[in-house]
């Protein structure tokens, strides 16, 4: 089995407020030490449940914050940024069996964790095909248009709520929830034991089902990507990117068949 993973920090244990996602802030270093220890289990999970080959790629922010000399000598991990569309995904291709997301977290707009957000806080909601779009959906979509099934999530319960309504066949590690501007954390040690059971039934899940039957939610003939930003203001300069269309003060709208012009157009338009 060949596996990729996808890793953020804000859907990692113990995360609650935004400093201690950047770099140089207030708990940083003890969420990107929690980040490289639910990663470093899941490479350790995969490995012994059958995965020979994985590529982790560091998904959140400058994509420097796992401690790549924790990752164990059969892991590739994928620092930085390259500027491609794939962003998070960066790396995967047709080759992988399957997708696992560590430390996602809930969709811009959703009021079920405190720290939600898609990409980055420019937006007040992004929706695709009027579903409010993820990191999860996203990254999914692009997975899923190499033919590559998303197995597994650990975030807070919002979007483990999501992922599990888009895609039925994937299985959740609850890391927190979330209420108003709180957020409940469980221990570390409660938040790992669930990763390790639920990533090993996925992967046995996958052996036993899917890679024997084909995988798949039902494609769309096109995409409707709506943004609607906070600020009126970059909603109207953001209106000029080929192909978008201005929906009101706020929102702008592009409408295509590819996935690749959907994903490309989101990297430039929220960052």
């Amino acid at each position: 089995m060949k596996l990729f993973i996808s890793a953020d920090i804000e859907g990692c244990a113990g995360w609650a407020f935004r400093e201690e996602g950047h770099v140089g802030e207030f708990g940083y270093d003890n969420l990107r030490r929690q980040m490289t220890r639910e990663v470093r289990l899941a490479c350790e999970v995969a490995h012994a449940t059958g995965a020979k080959e994985i590529v982790v790629k560091d998904g959140h922010g400058g994509a420097n914050n796992i401690d790549p000399l924790k990752m164990p000598h059969y892991v590739t991990l994928i620092r930085g940024k390259s500027g491609h569309p794939y962003n998070m995904m960066v790396g995967l291709d047709s080759s992988f069996d399957a997708v696992a997301y560590i430390g996602y977290h809930a969709a811009s707009g959703d009021v079920g964790f405190s720290g939600s957000h898609t990409s980055t806080g420019q937006s007040l909601y992004i929706r695709l095909n009027g579903a409010v779009l993820s990191e999860c959906m996203l990254n999914s979509y692009t997975a899923l248009s190499m033919g590559v099934p998303p197995i597994f999530l650990a975030g807070d319960r919002a979007i483990c709520e999501q992922a599990t309504r888009f895609l039925p066949f994937i299985e959740t590690a609850e890391t927190k929830h979330g209420v108003g501007g709180a957020t409940y954390c469980e221990s570390p040690v409660i938040v790992e034991e669930r990763i390790k059971d639920r990533l090993s039934r996925a992967i046995r899940k996958w052996q036993e089902i899917y890679k024997k039957q084909s995988y798949k939610i039902q494609w769309p003939e096109s995409f409707t990507y709506e943004v609607t930003f906070k600020d009126w203001q970059r909603a109207y300069k953001m209106s000029f990117y080929p192909g978008m269309e201005q929906v009101d003060d706020f929102t702008i709208r592009l409408i295509s068949k590819s996935w690749l012009d959907i994903i490309t157009a989101h990297s430039f338009i929220v960052y």
